[in-house]
């Protein structure tokens, strides 16, 4: 009899071991009283420690923005920067609530790993770095040329067949490290670098004159990065999705984080919703109905976002390219609140 009654008892921690987790991740971090927010290494733009000790970049906004929804506070944060190889097993053992920038988003990281996508923020791929001097402003132009990559995985796979698809010639020199990359490049041993856009814009803004390099505006793969959290908690998921999507709709309607305020006696539906005038998109998400005036206020919309670690205040700018507006010419897109 003891057989069929230890049956039943798996039965019930499986069953219960598959509930979903409601609020589990919100009530922790209140109870804590701030935001865990972890990234995949530190990359210049995305995320970076300062002469201070203070993290800064792409990636540590969208945490500040999650911290805005759920606090009203956007500073009530610790970032973490974890390595490539370990940045799961924090996110399932709870050492941090949500990861803003992880691998690109594949179906085995988005369902095997116990983590999932939340939505896209950065849209990348594999992208060329090269001289302004050559005068090139396509891919397509590239021909009889050295191009340093990493060796041995889908980076060399793709120019090959980038370069015999175009009937084109080049020269591989290949490097096992994306370091090895920009100190080759720097002294001249290839004439362009092929690797991911955002790893080449941090070769970039490493240079002594940025601007006198260009990264071409094709991608000949498809990367998308964005928060990504634990499986189970369907709250969490919403919450880190619509504070995404906030950014997207408020640069869509001309919401900034110096036009909040005044905006909240428009008479245009949608930016009332959004403010939290009209209707109530908060409560059910456990937040208040303002929650996304919040964050842009304390944010600004994704444009303010991308200006201030990509534009040309950082002397290194980076076209939006995909990260424009879908209205602009670009894949960037959300939901209408209503």
């Amino acid at each position: 009899m003891r057989l069929p009654v230890m049956l039943a008892a798996l039965v019930c921690l499986l069953t219960l071991a598959s509930l979903p987790t409601a609020a589990q991740t919100l009530d922790a971090v209140r109870a804590r009283g701030f935001l865990i927010c972890g990234a995949t290494n530190p990359l210049p733009g995305f995320a970076q420690l300062d002469a201070d000790g203070r993290w800064s970049g792409f990636d540590v906004d969208l945490c500040r923005a999650i911290a805005a929804a759920v606090f009203g506070n956007p500073d009530l944060i610790e970032f973490r920067s974890l390595r490539g190889e370990a940045r799961f097993a924090p996110l399932q053992t709870k050492e941090v609530d949500v990861l803003t920038r992880d691998g690109p988003w594949t179906g085995r990281r988005d369902t095997l790993y116990g983590a999932n996508y939340v939505g896209t923020a950065f849209f990348d791929g594999q992208a060329f770095l090269v001289p302004q001097a050559l005068g090139l402003v396509s891919a397509f132009e590239l021909d009889n040329i050295r191009i340093c990559v990493i060796d041995g995985g889908d980076d060399l796979e793709r120019i090959q067949e980038f370069f015999f698809a175009n009937q084109a010639t080049y020269t591989e020199v290949p490097y096992e490290d994306i370091d090895d990359l920009a100190l080759a490049y720097k002294t001249g041993l290839c004439d362009a670098v092929s690797a991911s856009g955002r790893q080449l814009q941090a070769i970039r803004r490493g240079l002594p004159d940025p601007n006198a390099h260009r990264i071409l505006p094709e991608r000949i793969s498809k990367e998308l990065l964005g928060p990504v959290v634990r499986a189970g908690d369907t709250q969490w998921f919403n919450i880190v999705k619509w504070t995404l999507f906030a950014l997207i709709n408020a640069e869509e309607l001309g919401l900034t984080s110096l036009n909040t305020d005044s905006l909240a006696a428009s008479h245009t539906p949608a930016i009332r919703r959004i403010l939290g005038v009209d209707g109530d998109f908060g409560t059910a998400l456990g937040l208040k109905p303002t929650f996304m005036a919040d964050v842009i206020r304390a944010i600004g919309n994704y444009a303010e976002l991308y200006d201030r670690h990509f534009g040309p205040q950082t002397g290194a700018a980076l076209l939006r390219g995909q990260n424009s507006l879908w209205s602009n010419g670009g894949l960037l897109y959300a939901p209408p609140v209503r």
